[in-house]
C-alpha cells in the first residue's frame, strides 16, 4: 500500500487493512467514499438483485424479507423528503444499479452479447385470470424464444405477465396455459396465495429464461414479481421510468393499461419524435379495444407521427403472432436526421 499510486483512484464503501492509513491515501490521491451505517442496502453494491435476494426472510405467515426491509425504511426515512445522507445513499445506490444495468445489456454478466432488449407496459392491476395478462405471457414467451430480452417495470399485472412468459420460453403453449390456469387460482397480488402460487412454477421450473424486471421502492406496496432472473430496483421513479424506455430499443408494447400506461407511450413516442437516442424503434399497441374505443390513443399517436420516421415503426394488433413478426421485421433504425434539439418558450 505505501507504494501504491493513488492518483485518481475510487474507493466506494472499502475495508482497509488496520495497517492501511486512509490519510495517507487521500493524500496520495485517492478519493474515498466511506460505508453507511445502519443501512438495510448497499449504495455500492456491484450487481443488480435477484429475486433470491430480496425474498429473504420472507415467509407466507410473516413478510420479513430484504425487500420489504428497504422499503419500510425508505418510508420511515422520508421517501420523497429523505435528508442528505439518505438521499446521497439512495442516489448513489441507484448509479450501482444503472453500472450493473449497463453490465447486464452489454453482456458482460451473462457472456452472450448485447442484449436485444423488447419493453412490455401494462395495467399493473390486471389479474392473473385476465385474457390481457394471459395474451402477454404467450407473447414474451414466443419474443423471448426469437433471441429477443424481455423487461418489464418489475410490478405485478402485465408486468409479471411479462416476466412470467420469458422466464417458461422453453415450456410449449399448453403446458404455458396449464401453469397460467394455477396461477389464476391467485390473481390478484393482494391474494394471500398471491406469491405461493408463483413460488409453485418457480419450483417446477427452477431454471427459467432471463428477463428483466425495474421496478421500484416508490411503488413499493406492490410486491416484486417473482420470475425475472435479473432486478433492477431503483429507489427513484423518475430515473427508473425513463431507463427502462430508453433501453428498449428493439421496441416497446404497449397492453391494455390506464394513466401509467398512457404517460409511458407519450414518453416513447417523444423519445422517437425527437431522436432522443439517435433512432427509432417500434411502438405496439396490443389491443384495439383498448387503444380505438375505449381511448383515442392509436389515432392520437398515428397523427403526431406523421411525416416523422416512427410512423412507419407503429403497429395495432390484438394478435400474438402478428406482433412477433412486426418486431422482427423492424429492428431500431438509425433516426432520418430529426434532431432531439427543443426550443422552450
Amino acid at each position: 500500500w505505501k507504494e501504491l499510486d493513488c492518483n485518481g483512484a475510487i474507493f466506494l464503501g472499502c475495508r482497509f487493512p488496520a495497517e492501511v492509513s486512509v490519510c495517507d491515501l487521500m493524500d496520495k490521491g485517492a478519493l474515498i467514499f466511506p460505508e453507511f451505517p445502519d443501512l438495510p442496502f448497499n449504495p455500492y453494491r456491484p450487481e443488480l438483485y435477484t429475486r433470491e435476494e430480496l425474498m429473504e426472510g420472507w415467509t407466507q405467515e410473516d413478510d420479513q424479507s430484504v425487500d420489504k426491509k428497504i422499503y419500510d425504511h425508505f418510508v420511515k426515512h422520508g421517501k420523497k423528503n429523505p435528508d442528505i445522507i439518505e438521499a446521497l445513499a439512495e442516489r448513489l445506490h441507484d448509479h450501482a444499479i444503472d453500472d450493473g444495468l449497463t453490465d447486464l445489456l452489454e453482456g458482460r454478466v451473462e457472456k452472450d452479447g448485447v442484449k436485444k432488449v423488447v419493453a412490455i407496459m401494462g395495467g399493473h392491476s390486471a389479474g392473473r385470470d385476465d385474457p390481457a395478462f394471459r395474451k402477454v405471457a404467450h407473447l414474451a414467451r414466443e419474443l423471448t424464444a426469437a433471441g429477443y430480452f424481455i423487461a418489464s417495470g418489475g410490478g405485478p399485472g402485465i408486468m409479471e405477465a411479462a416476466n412470467l412468459g420469458a422466464y417458461l420460453a422453453g415450456i410449449n403453449e399448453v403446458e404455458l396455459d396449464t401453469i397460467l390456469d394455477d396461477l389464476s387460482t391467485s390473481p390478484n397480488y393482494s391474494d394471500e396465495g398471491y406469491l405461493a402460487a408463483a413460488n409453485r412454477v418457480i419450483e417446477r421450473y427452477p431454471t427459467g429464461y432471463s428477463s428483466l424486471a425495474i421496478p421500484t421502492w416508490f411503488y413499493g406496496h406492490e410486491p416484486t414479481n417473482m420470475f425475472a432472473n435479473h432486478i433492477a430496483k431503483y429507489f427513484s421513479n423518475s430515473i427508473r421510468e425513463d431507463g427502462l424506455l430508453a433501453i428498449a430499443r428493439y421496441g416497446i408494447i404497449f397492453a391494455p393499461g390506464r394513466a401509467g400506461t398512457t404517460q409511458e407511450i407519450f414518453q416513447d413516442a417523444c423519445q422517437n419524435h425527437y431522436a432522443s437516442y439517435q433512432e427509432v424503434s417500434p411502438m405496439v399497441f396490443l389491443g384495439t379495444e383498448r387503444y380505438t374505443k375505449e381511448t383515442p390513443l392509436w389515432e392520437t399517436i398515428q397523427r403526431l407521427s406523421e411525416g416523422r420516421h416512427y410512423h412507419e415503426m407503429l403497429l395495432l394488433s390484438d394478435e400474438v403472432k402478428e406482433v412477433v413478426s412486426f418486431i422482427r421485421d423492424h429492428p431500431p433504425e438509425p433516426s432520418d436526421g430529426v434532431t432531439s434539439t427543443k426550443v422552450s418558450l
